[in-house]
């Protein structure tokens, strides 16, 4: 009987063998080729399954590496992508844009207030008037123009309210105007145009009595801000009672009065109120309730805001200024 011989299943074949050399010879060559990497200081991408190293291809092109040591790419990547540098830089570009928004806030404040007070062809507050001052020379809502003009309504016999405030009206003046000097006086009204008579105001009682010397000083230029003061009392407050009382708080205030209509027509312009009778007389006692406010007036004779009296001297002088601002050379800019 004829004897066959099997191959035992249990001794591997020659071929199985060499396929078992080849596999570890390649896996050596992976890990020479990583630690290789790893010391230069690249890291190679992470395996994505099994069987794909015996599919990758690797190139004998030196690979750049962004960082030079380790050390350098994990500081990179705690620090994540903000900087000393970079948190400057948003720091101060935050505070410029604050600051700005802020100024355009109140610039449109400004303009805002200004342009509610102006109506449709001529202003809500102020117009036409026609007074004297304390040196018997005709003003009118002219004068008011080319600067700005504060102007408070008041009476020379008030008894607490009309001192406290030309005491505040003075020291809005010295920080705005600067201190006053020894030749300080009040800025006289232009001329009239060449070819028109001169108009005198007989309706001022009595006439001033100003010397020679006062009454030809020359015209001194127009002051950054022009107080006026104007009598809601004009059968007491005649020019030589105005120019001694407004002496007592600052040279260059300017006292304005008239006859009572005249007078009249000039606070119903600016919204005022004053009781005095109609025919009252020098050397009468009574008191006149009137409003307290201080009227601020542009360049072009229009009115823009009120200082009342919860607003200090500095403050009132920091309202006028923020309006200055917005003009120049006598142009509204802003």
């Amino acid at each position: 009987m004829a004897s066959f011989l099997y191959p035992n299943p249990m001794i591997p074949s020659s071929g199985f063998l060499r396929s078992l050399q080849r596999s570890a010879q390649s896996s050596q060559c992976l890990r020479s080729i990583s630690q290789q990497a790893r010391h230069q200081g690249c890291l190679l991408a992470p395996k994505t399954n099994a069987g794909s190293e015996a599919r990758r291809t690797f190139t004998t092109t030196t690979r750049t590496c962004e960082y030079k040591t380790v050390q350098q790419a994990r500081a990179r990547q705690q620090s994540g992508p903000f900087s000393a540098r970079s948190a400057v830089l948003f720091l101060t570009a935050g505070a410029g844009m604050i600051l700005y928004f802020r100024y355009e806030k109140e610039r449109m404040e400004r303009k805002k207030i200004a342009e509610a007070t102006k109506g449709v062809g001529k202003p809500k507050v102020g117009g036409k008037f026609e007074l004297s001052d304390q040196e018997g020379r005709k003003w009118t809502e002219q004068n008011l123009k080319g600067g700005f003009t504060l102007v408070y309504f008041g009476f020379s016999h008030c008894p607490d309210i009309c001192p406290d405030e030309l005491d505040k009206m003075a020291k809005m003046i010295d920080l705005l105007n600067g201190p006053p000097t020894a030749s300080a006086a009040p800025v006289p009204p232009p001329p009239p145009p060449s070819g028109t008579p001169p108009q005198t105001d007989t309706s001022v009682t009595p006439k001033s009595t100003a010397s020679p010397i006062e009454s030809t000083t020359p015209p001194v230029s127009r002051p950054p801000i022009l107080p006026l003061f104007i009598s809601c009392d004009p059968g007491r407050d005649t020019p030589d009672v105005l120019r001694t009382y407004l002496k007592e708080f600052h040279p260059s205030l300017v006292g304005l009065t008239g006859t009572w209509q005249q007078v009249k027509d000039v606070c119903k312009a600016y919204r005022v109120y004053f009781s005095t009778p109609e025919g009252a007389k020098p050397g009468m006692d009574y008191l006149v309730d009137h409003s307290i406010y201080f009227y601020v007036m542009d360049p072009d004779g229009d009115f823009i805001e009120c200082i009342g009296r919860q607003n200090t001297a500095e403050s009132g002088a920091n309202i006028i200024k923020e309006h200055m601002s917005d003009w120049k050379d006598g142009v509204k800019v802003r």
